[in-house]
Protein backbone atom coordinates (compact mmCIF):
# COMPACT_ATOMS: atom_id res chain seq x y z
CA UNK A 1 0.00 0.00 0.00
CA UNK A 2 1.38 3.25 -0.98
CA UNK A 3 1.46 6.28 1.66
CA UNK A 4 3.18 9.49 2.71
CA UNK A 5 5.94 9.28 5.10
CA UNK A 6 7.12 11.91 7.19
CA UNK A 7 10.79 12.02 8.23
CA UNK A 8 11.17 14.01 11.15
CA UNK A 9 12.75 14.39 15.11
CA UNK A 10 10.27 16.32 16.41
CA UNK A 11 6.64 14.49 17.45
CA UNK A 12 5.42 17.44 18.93
CA UNK A 13 5.94 20.15 15.81
CA UNK A 14 4.99 16.58 13.38
CA UNK A 15 1.68 15.90 15.47
CA UNK A 16 -0.31 18.65 13.84
CA UNK A 17 0.60 17.51 10.68
CA UNK A 18 -0.19 13.57 11.41
CA UNK A 19 -3.65 14.80 12.45
CA UNK A 20 -4.30 17.10 9.25
CA UNK A 21 -3.83 13.68 7.49
CA UNK A 22 -6.01 11.89 8.81
CA UNK A 23 -8.30 14.49 8.47
CA UNK A 24 -7.75 14.31 4.73
CA UNK A 25 -7.71 10.34 4.53
CA UNK A 26 -4.00 9.99 4.10
CA UNK A 27 -2.54 6.64 4.52
CA UNK A 28 0.94 8.02 6.18
CA UNK A 29 3.65 6.00 8.03
CA UNK A 30 5.74 8.42 10.68
CA UNK A 31 9.33 7.75 10.56
CA UNK A 32 11.12 9.48 13.59
CA UNK A 33 14.83 9.23 12.42
CA UNK A 34 16.58 10.13 15.85
CA UNK A 35 18.49 6.59 15.43
CA UNK A 36 17.58 3.34 13.34
CA UNK A 37 19.68 1.67 9.66
CA UNK A 38 19.30 2.25 6.25
CA UNK A 39 18.77 -1.53 4.20
CA UNK A 40 20.49 -0.33 1.08
CA UNK A 41 19.83 -3.60 -0.54
CA UNK A 42 16.59 -3.83 0.08
CA UNK A 43 14.10 -1.39 -2.12
CA UNK A 44 12.17 1.04 0.04
CA UNK A 45 8.67 1.04 0.14
CA UNK A 46 6.54 3.02 -2.52
CA UNK A 47 5.07 6.06 -1.10
CA UNK A 48 5.76 9.79 -1.18
CA UNK A 49 8.85 11.01 1.38
CA UNK A 50 8.33 14.20 3.19
CA UNK A 51 11.48 15.21 4.85
CA UNK A 52 11.14 17.85 8.33
CA UNK A 53 14.93 16.86 9.35
CA UNK A 54 15.57 20.31 11.70
CA UNK A 55 19.12 21.80 11.99
CA UNK A 56 18.58 21.86 15.74
CA UNK A 57 17.93 17.81 16.20
CA UNK A 58 21.14 17.76 18.56
CA UNK A 59 19.34 20.17 21.06
CA UNK A 60 16.41 17.41 21.26
CA UNK A 61 19.58 14.73 22.12
CA UNK A 62 19.08 13.40 18.38
CA UNK A 63 22.85 14.35 17.49
CA UNK A 64 22.97 12.62 14.49
CA UNK A 65 19.50 12.44 13.01
CA UNK A 66 20.37 14.49 10.17
CA UNK A 67 23.12 12.45 9.04
CA UNK A 68 20.98 9.01 8.81
CA UNK A 69 18.46 11.27 7.26
CA UNK A 70 21.13 12.37 4.85
CA UNK A 71 21.66 7.94 4.53
CA UNK A 72 17.73 7.68 4.39
CA UNK A 73 17.67 10.36 1.32
CA UNK A 74 19.94 8.84 -0.63
CA UNK A 75 18.87 5.48 0.05
CA UNK A 76 15.12 6.94 -1.50
CA UNK A 77 16.08 9.00 -4.21
CA UNK A 78 18.81 6.08 -5.80
CA UNK A 79 15.54 4.06 -5.89
CA UNK A 80 13.80 7.17 -7.61
CA UNK A 81 11.34 7.35 -5.14
CA UNK A 82 9.18 10.78 -4.93
CA UNK A 83 10.92 12.97 -1.74
CA UNK A 84 9.79 16.09 -1.20
CA UNK A 85 12.40 18.46 0.52
CA UNK A 86 15.24 15.97 -1.43
CA UNK A 87 19.24 16.23 -0.20
CA UNK A 88 20.07 19.31 -1.34
CA UNK A 89 17.23 20.90 0.87
CA UNK A 90 18.42 18.87 3.92
CA UNK A 91 22.19 20.69 3.02
CA UNK A 92 20.55 23.62 3.02
CA UNK A 93 18.49 23.31 6.09
CA UNK A 94 21.78 22.05 7.84
CA UNK A 95 24.19 24.91 6.76
CA UNK A 96 23.42 28.93 6.85
CA UNK A 97 26.51 29.19 4.61
CA UNK A 98 25.27 26.84 2.08
CA UNK A 99 21.72 28.80 2.42
CA UNK A 100 23.34 32.23 1.82
CA UNK A 101 25.20 31.33 -1.24
CA UNK A 102 22.44 29.66 -2.93
CA UNK A 103 20.32 32.78 -1.94
CA UNK A 104 22.70 35.30 -3.83
CA UNK A 105 22.46 33.04 -7.35
CA UNK A 106 19.25 34.38 -7.20
CA UNK A 107 19.79 38.05 -6.17
CA UNK A 108 19.07 37.77 -2.94
CA UNK A 109 20.48 40.16 -0.48
CA UNK A 110 21.94 38.21 2.19
CA UNK A 111 23.51 40.04 6.02
CA UNK A 112 27.28 40.30 4.84
CA UNK A 113 28.86 37.06 6.92
CA UNK A 114 32.35 35.73 7.63
CA UNK A 115 32.19 31.59 8.60
CA UNK A 116 35.19 30.55 10.74
CA UNK A 117 36.38 27.80 12.75
CA UNK A 118 38.55 27.98 16.32
CA UNK A 119 38.39 31.40 18.31
CA UNK A 120 41.50 32.55 17.40
CA UNK A 121 39.90 32.22 13.95
CA UNK A 122 37.23 34.03 14.93
CA UNK A 123 38.38 36.78 16.42
CA UNK A 124 40.85 37.86 13.64
CA UNK A 125 37.95 37.90 10.99
CA UNK A 126 36.16 39.98 13.62
CA UNK A 127 38.79 42.47 13.94
CA UNK A 128 38.48 43.89 10.03
CA UNK A 129 34.76 43.41 10.85
CA UNK A 130 32.15 46.02 10.79
CA UNK A 131 30.42 46.76 14.19
CA UNK A 132 28.13 46.20 15.54
CA UNK A 133 28.19 42.39 14.91
CA UNK A 134 26.65 39.43 15.81
CA UNK A 135 28.00 35.58 16.11
CA UNK A 136 25.63 32.82 15.37
CA UNK A 137 25.98 28.90 14.47
CA UNK A 138 26.09 27.81 10.93
CA UNK A 139 23.97 24.53 11.83
CA UNK A 140 21.29 26.35 13.95
CA UNK A 141 17.76 26.47 14.62
CA UNK A 142 16.51 28.33 17.97
CA UNK A 143 18.62 31.22 17.71
CA UNK A 144 22.12 29.19 18.87
CA UNK A 145 25.06 31.43 19.51
CA UNK A 146 23.09 34.18 18.47
CA UNK A 147 25.11 37.62 20.43
CA UNK A 148 25.16 40.66 19.68
CA UNK A 149 28.94 42.89 20.10
CA UNK A 150 29.71 46.22 19.44
CA UNK A 151 33.83 45.79 19.61
CA UNK A 152 36.15 42.85 18.81
CA UNK A 153 37.19 43.60 22.43
CA UNK A 154 34.03 42.28 23.49
CA UNK A 155 33.75 39.24 21.81
CA UNK A 156 37.17 38.93 22.75
CA UNK A 157 36.05 39.30 26.27
CA UNK A 158 33.29 36.85 25.99
CA UNK A 159 35.64 34.03 24.65
CA UNK A 160 38.10 34.86 27.43
CA UNK A 161 35.07 34.00 30.07
CA UNK A 162 34.37 30.92 28.03
CA UNK A 163 30.96 31.96 27.46
CA UNK A 164 30.88 31.36 23.84
CA UNK A 165 28.84 28.11 22.84
CA UNK A 166 30.29 26.03 19.49
CA UNK A 167 28.85 25.36 16.91
CA UNK A 168 27.84 21.71 16.20
CA UNK A 169 29.34 21.31 13.29
CA UNK A 170 32.10 23.60 14.47
CA UNK A 171 31.74 26.74 11.97
CA UNK A 172 30.77 30.08 13.90
CA UNK A 173 29.55 33.15 11.63
CA UNK A 174 30.06 36.45 12.02
CA UNK A 175 26.90 38.96 10.83
CA UNK A 176 26.30 42.55 10.21
CA UNK A 177 23.69 43.12 12.69
CA UNK A 178 20.66 44.34 11.04
CA UNK A 179 18.69 47.14 12.70
CA UNK A 180 14.35 46.97 11.86
CA UNK A 181 13.04 50.65 12.58
CA UNK A 182 9.71 48.83 12.97
CA UNK A 183 11.23 46.31 15.10
CA UNK A 184 9.81 43.09 13.25
CA UNK A 185 11.02 40.69 11.26
CA UNK A 186 9.06 38.96 8.16
CA UNK A 187 8.77 35.24 7.68
CA UNK A 188 7.35 34.13 4.38
CA UNK A 189 5.64 30.06 4.06
CA UNK A 190 5.78 28.22 0.80
CA UNK A 191 4.22 25.28 -0.05
CA UNK A 192 4.61 22.95 -3.35
CA UNK A 193 7.25 25.93 -3.46
CA UNK A 194 4.80 28.95 -3.95
CA UNK A 195 4.10 31.24 -1.49
CA UNK A 196 1.11 30.58 1.07
CA UNK A 197 1.06 33.60 3.17
CA UNK A 198 3.75 36.45 5.59
CA UNK A 199 3.70 36.55 8.82
CA UNK A 200 5.03 39.71 10.85
CA UNK A 201 6.67 38.99 14.23
CA UNK A 202 7.20 41.89 16.84
CA UNK A 203 10.72 42.12 17.89
CA UNK A 204 10.00 44.55 20.46
CA UNK A 205 10.06 42.34 23.82
CA UNK A 206 13.32 40.17 24.42
CA UNK A 207 15.44 40.42 21.03
CA UNK A 208 17.51 43.22 21.93
CA UNK A 209 20.24 41.26 21.07
CA UNK A 210 19.49 39.92 17.54
CA UNK A 211 16.36 41.19 15.56
CA UNK A 212 17.05 39.07 12.53
CA UNK A 213 16.74 35.82 14.85
CA UNK A 214 13.76 36.84 16.53
CA UNK A 215 11.13 34.22 15.80
CA UNK A 216 13.83 31.48 16.76
CA UNK A 217 15.53 33.06 19.93
CA UNK A 218 14.82 30.22 22.79
CA UNK A 219 11.71 28.49 23.08
CA UNK A 220 9.76 31.83 25.05
CA UNK A 221 8.38 32.85 21.68
CA UNK A 222 8.72 30.38 19.77
CA UNK A 223 6.69 30.51 16.46
CA UNK A 224 5.75 26.82 16.34
CA UNK A 225 3.93 26.42 19.63
CA UNK A 226 1.60 29.31 20.07
CA UNK A 227 3.29 30.82 23.06
CA UNK A 228 3.09 34.96 23.40
CA UNK A 229 4.41 37.52 25.62
CA UNK A 230 1.82 38.67 28.32
CA UNK A 231 1.22 41.61 25.82
CA UNK A 232 -1.65 43.28 24.06
CA UNK A 233 0.27 43.45 20.17
CA UNK A 234 0.74 40.07 18.71
CA UNK A 235 3.65 38.85 18.61
CA UNK A 236 2.79 36.58 15.42
CA UNK A 237 0.44 38.34 12.81
CA UNK A 238 -0.48 37.27 9.01
CA UNK A 239 0.01 40.32 6.75
CA UNK A 240 -3.35 40.42 4.59
CA UNK A 241 -2.40 40.76 0.59
CA UNK A 242 1.87 40.39 1.47
CA UNK A 243 3.62 41.89 -1.99
CA UNK A 244 6.78 42.03 -2.11
CA UNK A 245 9.29 41.53 -5.61
CA UNK A 246 11.62 39.33 -3.25
CA UNK A 247 8.15 36.40 -3.13
CA UNK A 248 9.17 35.84 -6.87
CA UNK A 249 13.03 35.42 -6.39
CA UNK A 250 11.92 32.71 -3.46
CA UNK A 251 9.80 30.91 -5.44
CA UNK A 252 12.59 30.27 -8.17
CA UNK A 253 15.40 29.68 -4.96
CA UNK A 254 12.78 27.15 -3.85
CA UNK A 255 11.89 25.37 -7.40
CA UNK A 256 15.40 25.01 -8.36
CA UNK A 257 16.60 23.77 -5.31
CA UNK A 258 14.63 21.36 -4.85
CA UNK A 259 12.83 22.88 -1.82
CA UNK A 260 9.01 21.65 -1.34
CA UNK A 261 7.93 23.38 1.89
CA UNK A 262 9.42 26.44 3.50
CA UNK A 263 9.65 29.45 5.65
CA UNK A 264 12.00 31.71 4.98
CA UNK A 265 12.77 34.82 7.38
CA UNK A 266 13.55 38.37 6.60
CA UNK A 267 14.24 41.65 8.09
CA UNK A 268 14.06 45.14 6.48
CA UNK A 269 16.39 48.05 7.37
CA UNK A 270 16.30 51.71 8.09
CA UNK A 271 16.82 52.34 4.40
CA UNK A 272 14.15 50.11 3.20
CA UNK A 273 17.24 47.00 2.04
CA UNK A 274 15.28 43.52 2.93
CA UNK A 275 17.54 41.44 3.86
CA UNK A 276 17.15 37.54 4.13
CA UNK A 277 18.78 36.02 6.41
CA UNK A 278 17.33 31.74 7.31
CA UNK A 279 15.41 29.35 5.40
CA UNK A 280 13.41 26.87 7.31
CA UNK A 281 12.64 23.83 5.43
CA UNK A 282 10.82 22.03 8.71
CA UNK A 283 8.84 24.73 8.75
CA UNK A 284 5.65 24.94 11.28
CA UNK A 285 3.18 27.23 11.80
CA UNK A 286 1.67 29.66 14.79
CA UNK A 287 -1.54 28.63 15.48
CA UNK A 288 -3.03 31.86 17.03
CA UNK A 289 -1.92 33.73 13.63
CA UNK A 290 -3.08 31.21 11.85
CA UNK A 291 -6.83 31.43 13.90
CA UNK A 292 -7.03 35.15 13.51
CA UNK A 293 -6.50 35.21 9.79
CA UNK A 294 -8.11 31.97 8.80
CA UNK A 295 -5.60 29.95 7.20
CA UNK A 296 -4.17 26.62 8.28
CA UNK A 297 -0.75 25.80 6.99
CA UNK A 298 -0.80 22.31 8.02
CA UNK A 299 -3.97 21.60 6.66
CA UNK A 300 -2.65 23.06 3.05
CA UNK A 301 0.16 20.91 3.49
CA UNK A 302 -1.22 17.58 3.72
CA UNK A 303 -3.52 18.62 0.89
CA UNK A 304 -0.24 18.85 -1.18
CA UNK A 305 0.79 15.65 0.10
CA UNK A 306 -2.85 14.36 -0.82
CA UNK A 307 -2.26 15.49 -4.40
CA UNK A 308 1.12 14.14 -4.53
CA UNK A 309 0.03 10.71 -2.92
CA UNK A 310 -2.80 10.21 -5.52
CA UNK A 311 -0.49 11.34 -8.38
CA UNK A 312 2.04 8.15 -7.78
Amino acid sequence: MKKVYIIHENDEWTKPLLEALEEEEVPFEDWHLDAGSVPLDEAPPEGVFYNRMSASSHTRGHRFAPELTHAVLTWLEAHGRRVLNDRNALQLELSKVAQYEALKRFGILTPKTTAAVGKKALLTAAESFPTPFITKHNRAGKGLGVHKFDSVEALQAWIETDQLEPSVDGVMLLQDYIYAPTQTITRCEFIAGKFMYAVQVDTSEGFELCPAEACVIGDQFCPTDGSEPASPKAKFQIIENYNNPVIEKYEKFLQTEGIYFAGIENITDAEGRVFTYDVNTNTNYNPQAEQKAGIFGMKEVARALKREWENL
